[in-house]
């Protein structure tokens, strides 16, 4: 076995065991030996683990944010430690913007490869702009909307309309325009034109990306809905 198949086999034990911290640890020691671009399954191990070891922090601070603003005891107790996950989910998103410029953008030889990781790039950086403020909140906005529209350009250019990792780009890039930018108007015509043009090519989807493809537009019509209903449009969007 060699230290790269070895690394692999340790993060799936850890996926198992859900130790997510960990599992990243190995996969971004598997990106960083720049032997070529990462295979599908190691690609999606990546996505996986640092997916849950940020999941967890946002979660966190979403909570703590919520407990900060209706609190009148403890505040400052709250904020230093809401202040506390911030700076490890800096730390996080950091740490794999890092790895997606220095290794693994750069060693993307395939159209789907280089549309995963610009847009994996574009949601690290959303989630850094989502606790930011100022002149650092705009600045996270921008460089998320750039990575999202190079992503965008590379798939438009060489996806097909029903490939999931297309839209997951669509869906999440909509999301960001809702939730980042406010702008609901341009986040409805990202989603819907991402939903119609996949909904147009259905019949050419091949049998092995059925299942994720239909699920993600599933999400983007539950999205469209929400934010085109008047109710509902306090709740959380749904993202990839």
């Amino acid at each position: 076995m060699t230290d790269k198949d070895q690394k692999v086999f340790m993060a799936k034990l850890a996926e198992q065991a859900e130790r997510y911290e960990e599992m990243a640890e190995f996969m971004k020691e598997v990106a960083q030996m720049d032997d070529g671009e990462l295979k599908v399954e190691d690609r999606n191990l990546l996505s996986v683990a640092y997916k849950n070891v940020i999941g967890a922090r946002r979660a966190a601070w979403r909570i703590i944010s919520n407990l900060e603003s209706r609190s009148d005891k403890n505040k400052d107790l709250i904020t230093k430690y809401k202040e506390k996950v911030e700076e490890e989910l800096n730390n996080i998103c950091e740490d794999i913007i890092k790895l997606l410029d220095e290794h693994l953008i750069k060693n993307s030889s395939t159209a789907e490869s280089q549309v995963f990781f610009f847009k994996m790039k574009g949601d690290y950086l959303r989630y850094k702009a989502e606790i930011a403020a100022g002149e650092n909140k705009s600045s996270d906005c921008d460089k998320a909307e750039d990575a999202y529209k190079s992503a965008a350009l590379k798939a438009n250019e060489e996806l097909t309309k029903t490939n999931p990792i297309r839209l997951g780009l669509y869906l999440n890039f909509s999301v960001f325009h809702y939730e980042l930018r406010n702008n609901s108007e341009k986040a409805c015509e990202l989603a819907k034109e991402a939903f119609d043009s996949a909904i147009s090519e259905l019949d050419t989807l091949s049998d092995d990306k059925y299942k994720d493809s239909t699920l993600i537009m599933q999400l983007l019509r539950d999205n469209l809905t929400l934010w085109t209903s008047e109710t509902d449009q306090d709740e959380d969007a749904t993202e990839d």
